[in-house]
């Protein structure tokens, strides 16, 4: 059996950002993903591949098993109603914390490739965001402060604070996943607000906030934390790669009756 393609989408910067660059190349772009999930995918049996914002997304969906969305900065309000007047003329390729169109469009139109063809479908932090908003759902902007620690201070890899304990829906994929509870890590200040078409609220913190969404019916989760960095084990990722490897298998079925006389 063939190993299933995980898909992972990451940031493009300057290579001038980097310390101690050859000032030659300083203009010239770099596209990176984070090697955790690469490690974790690949120990879990799958075949990690990054994906660059020009590895067009319907035929990326063509050779694909599963697909990870990764966390990274604010979605841009343009793709969710939100409020555009804040947002500062600035360039993602300079500083890759700032808004970055380019990144929310190939997300957003991967995510709809990878749906239209039941690819499972993995969004983390950021990437649950981008989830939610290809689906027609909004954002909350700027989390108020309040008693649980959304935008935690401790470094990865963490397991989190005990104070971010994640509440899953009973019989929900994430219940199955992660049981009633868990303490999960936490870097974020944005969060879900109105749920994208078809997608429900599977987990959540004491304080209301999203933490879990799911598509019923689909291979499809959303975690607003970051698996590739808990120091426990975290089964979201060798879940991508068992539902990736059962749709290789039901696709390469098929395309056996079809080349059958």
């Amino acid at each position: 059996m063939k190993k299933p393609l995980i898909g992972v989408t990451g940031r493009r910067f300057r290579l001038s950002l980097l310390h101690a660059a050859d000032p030659r190349y300083g203009d010239r772009c770099v596209d990176t993903a984070l090697a955790d999930f690469a490690t974790r995918i690949a120990a879990a049996g799958g075949l990690p591949v990054q994906l660059s914002f020009d590895a067009e997304a319907e035929a990326a969906c063509d050779w694909l098993s599963g697909v990870v969305i990764s966390g990274g900065q604010d979605v841009h309000p343009a793709c969710w109603g939100g409020d555009t007047s804040v947002v500062g003329d600035l360039d993602p390729r300079a500083n890759p914390s700032v808004h970055d169109v380019d990144r929310d469009a190939y997300e957003i139109a991967l995510v709809r490739a990878a749906l239209e063809r039941g690819i499972p479908v993995l969004g983390v932090c950021r990437g649950l965001q981008v989830l939610n908003v290809a689906l027609g759902g909004t954002l909350i902007p700027d989390l108020p402060a309040g008693t649980v620690s959304h935008l935690s201070a401790e470094t990865a890899p963490s397991d989190g604070a005990t104070d971010h304990v994640v509440t899953f829906a009973d019989g929900s994929l994430a219940w199955d996943l992660f049981g009633e509870q868990m303490t999960t890590n936490s870097w974020h200040h944005q969060a879900v607000d109105r749920c994208g078409s078809g997608l429900v609220v599977t987990g959540r913190t004491s304080d209301g906030v999203v933490e879990a969404v799911e598509l019923p019916g689909s291979p499809v989760l959303g975690v607003q934390w970051h698996p590739e960095w808990m120091v426990s084990a975290d089964p979201a990722l060798t879940w991508l790669v068992q539902a990736a490897s059962t749709h290789l298998a039901e696709r390469s079925h098929i395309e056996i009756e079809r080349c059958t006389p």
